[in-house]
């Protein structure tokens, strides 16, 4: 079949578009279509490192996997990674390419068109279909100049479009109407149909509210989507799944406790703990205290490590995890949190606001200077008690110290990786990915003799993709789709 695209915009953030992507991108994919996933921008926190040797955001990685694809720069041409003081970082084409703040970012996006359509280009040279999604909200008609993302990407690829509203929010009637009185007429020429996502209870009852939408709008009624409930067992995109109530486990043996920060980032490495039927894993937001009972503190990575840090010890969090650490416990540290753990974090160049030098937490005899150069890379290799592991490495900056001749791991190409504490109990790596690997999963929990691992990873991953993909086949006209794609 020739080449053909659709796009999937929203009423909203978070309304579905980004699972919806992925679920359409197995159903086409295992009906041997040649599947391409492709969002032009997206604001996340939330990367994967790409066979291409670059960085996109998570959810087009989840997606690629979907569509059984490796991921690849061109997937997410355009990445802005949120920063604290100097707005946010832009990803081009999986390269860093600069820092804006926002009102600033405006003026810039125009230009990185050329590249958003070369990225799409490419990707459409080896498709059968390019599922497009958009980001935020299509009507967000006060940044439609010079838009990139939704709109003006359309229009200037020339893609049809789908809109999804979230009927579990509240107003979905109005949203999807309200879409179509404020955008552009040419705009809104674009867009071809329309889904409700996230529906609960009996269908019938929403039958006459499909059939308003669709008389006030012209929009064809593509499908009601009932609410998926094993979204969760995917890597989210956006940090606002840490917000989601997690349903309580009984007889856990391992007790980890997360400290939420506000630039949180690569939050998917807890997933595959979450996923444990052992763990009870407790994410825990400023003005709560980390509880005294957690076997294992976790500091997850951040896109603004001194940001981050004067926001742990604002919250009080230090103080909880040095009274963990005396009381025996372990702490682990990831990526960002690393650098925390250490004596200091020197920021010489002013890369995430004015240059200077912070104190750490000083847990791990080691120091981090932070640099523009950043780290983009496949890893594999053993950690220090005779364990493979495969993973990878997304950061900026260096970390030296006495505590680096304990390293966490050793790469297969024999390079130290990470540091460990004198006592043990106070370990630092840039490993990401590390706990979705079953070996390393299993090591970790052996060491609180919660193991060994009872989950397969990557197997629930696949068994989910493959329900979502049966959940929209059964809801969503698919055959109305392709012959809507052009």
């Amino acid at each position: 079949m020739p080449p053909r695209a659709l796009m999937l915009q929203g009423t909203g953030s978070d309304v579905g578009k980004s699972l919806i992507v992925a679920g359409l991108a197995r159903a086409f994919a295992l009906r041997g279509l040649k599947v391409r996933p492709f969002k032009p921008q997206n604001m996340s926190n939330n990367a994967a490192v790409t066979a291409d040797g670059g960085e996109i955001g998570r959810a087009q990685a989840l997606q690629a996997r979907a569509a059984r694809v490796p991921a690849s720069v061109h997937m997410n041409p355009v990445l802005l990674k949120p920063q604290s003081e100097i707005g946010a970082q832009i990803v081009l084409q999986g390269k860093v390419f600069g820092s804006a703040r926002a009102a600033a970012y405006q003026q810039i996006k125009g230009n990185l068109l050329p590249a958003v359509l070369e990225s799409y280009a490419r990707l459409r040279s080896e498709a059968d279909l390019v599922l497009v999604e958009g980001a935020g909200s299509a009507a967000e008609v006060n940044l439609r100049d010079n838009d990139i993302a939704n709109m003006g990407f359309a229009r200037a690829a020339n893609v049809p479009v789908v809109l999804i509203g979230d009927i579990e929010r509240g107003g979905v009637i109005a949203s999807l109407v309200g879409t179509k009185a404020v955008i552009a007429p040419d705009d809104a020429a674009l867009i071809r149909g329309f889904i409700v996502n996230k529906f609960r209870g009996d269908p019938a009852l929403f039958a006459a509210g499909m059939d308003r939408i669709a008389a006030l709008t012209g929009w064809q009624a593509l499908g009601l989507v009932p609410h998926f409930p094993d979204a969760r067992l995917l890597p989210a995109e956006d940090a606002l799944a840490l917000d989601q109530v997690v349903q309580k486990k009984s007889g856990t043996k391992l007790r980890i406790a997360v400290p939420i920060l506000p630039h949180i980032a690569n939050f998917d490495d807890l997933d595959p703990l979450e996923a444990e039927p052992a763990v009870d894993l407790l994410r825990v937001r400023p003005g709560a205290a980390l509880p005294g009972d957690a076997d294992l503190v976790i500091l997850p990575g951040a896109k603004a490590t001194i940001a981050d840090l004067n926001a742990l010890r604002a919250a009080g969090f230090d103080i909880d995890i040095k009274a963990h650490h005396r009381r025996g416990g372990t702490v682990l540290g990831l990526c960002g949190g690393y650098q925390m753990l250490g004596r200091t974090i020197a920021d010489p160049d002013g890369i995430e606001g004015p240059p200077g030098q912070v104190e750490g937490l000083g847990l791990l005899d080691v120091e981090t200077t932070l640099s523009h150069a950043k780290r983009l890379e496949p890893v594999c290799g053993t950690t220090n008690d005779g364990v493979s592991f495969s993973g990878y490495e997304m950061h900026m900056g260096v970390t030296e110290g006495p505590d680096r001749g304990r390293p966490f791991a050793r790469l297969a190409d024999g390079s130290a990786e990470g540091a460990t504490a004198a006592d043990g109990r106070v370990i630092g790596t840039y490993i990401h990915g590390l706990f979705a690997d079953n070996r390393q999963r299993s090591a970790w929990l052996g060491r609180f003799a919660a193991g060994p691992a009872s989950v397969g990873y990557d197997a629930v991953v696949e068994r989910t993709l493959d329900a979502l993909a049966a959940h929209l086949a059964a809801h969503v006209d698919l055959d109305r789709l392709l012959r809507l794609a052009r």
